[in-house]
């Protein structure tokens, strides 16, 4: 067993988290959300995303949102760009780190961005020359590796060829996104059996929804193979617009709670990353999606 002695978490909660709410989030909510993270002690946080606000409209404001930032040194703000367009309004607004995204679902691909999964990599090319010309990392997003709506099961074979492309590309990590949070500890040990012996794990990131109740496990399984860095999301917030059914990523606090008994390093308070999520859970006017905040909140109170 390869554990790592610390991890990495990249807080989705103000981007992937908030883009499925469907009431109107206050550009100050927001605001206070990503500082409540920072504060807690989360290093890289995902503030936004330069989408056609059309399609998503909750980031609709991710440019006053960088500039409104309270900075913290040490965090990286982060934002989602899928296109050239987005990358400009992302860099002249700020953003300290970029993440493209594509599919390893043809159909999904299609349905998400209107155009099948060659082609969404063609369009990257000039994002990728234009964040290298700026200086700017840009991180990789692959959907669908343990599942899809529309096509059922996806061979590993296929995220390989996707996760290596991006890579080429100029990524400088790909997050593996079981988008719709079907895949068990078994899937994701066989996509890691694929891809491993290709991509050297510390380029790797695990994204795991919690539909099904299997994200914890199958982040042990990642971090058994040597993965240190994982996607989550404060009280597990989010879905995808995409795919019926998805429930959010899975909760930072979980996972962090999971890490601290295996004696494993983030560099999170819990219990502030808690005291965010349940206020930013009151603020929404929805349950707490962690069950580990709602068992020490109950504990405590």
């Amino acid at each position: 067993m390869n554990l790592p002695t610390s991890v990495t978490l990249v807080e989705m909660g103000p981007r992937d988290g908030l883009q499925n709410e469907s009431a109107s989030i206050s550009l100050a909510t927001k605001l206070r959300l990503i500082d409540d993270l920072a504060a807690a002690g989360l290093s890289v946080i995902e503030s936004g995303s330069f989408v056609n606000p059309k399609w998503i409209p909750q980031m609709a404001d991710s440019a006053e949102v960088f500039r409104g930032l309270q900075r913290r040194a040490g965090v990286r703000y982060t934002a989602l760009t899928p296109n050239l367009q987005g990358l400009e309004r992302a860099l002249d607004a700020g953003a300290d780190e970029v993440a493209v995204f594509a599919a390893a679902s043809e159909a999904f691909s299609r349905k998400n961005i209107n155009c099948g999964i060659a082609e969404s990599l063609q369009r990257f090319e000039p994002v990728m020359a234009r964040a290298e010309a700026a200086g700017v990392r840009v991180r990789g997003y692959v959907s669908c590796v343990l599942g899809c709506p529309y096509e059922g099961e996806i061979a590993p074979q296929g995220v390989l060829e996707v996760a290596r492309k991006l890579l080429g590309l100029g990524c400088y990590e790909v997050s593996l996104g079981d988008t719709i949070g079907t895949g068990t500890a078994g899937s994701t040990q066989r996509l890691l059996d694929a891809l491993l012996p290709q991509i050297p794990a510390q380029q790797l990131a695990l994204h795991c929804h919690d539909t099904y109740g299997q994200a914890l496990a199958n982040i042990l399984v990642g971090l058994q193979n040597g993965i240190a860095t994982v996607d989550a999301s404060v009280a597990g917030l989010g879905g995808c617009p995409y795919a019926r059914g998805a429930t959010g990523n899975v909760a930072t606090e979980d996972v962090v709670y999971m890490l601290n008994g295996m004696g494993i390093h983030t560099g999170i308070d819990l219990d502030a990353l808690v005291s965010a999520g349940a206020r930013i859970s009151e603020a929404l006017g929805r349950r707490n999606g962690s069950r580990a905040a709602n068992a020490l909140l109950a504990s405590a109170g």
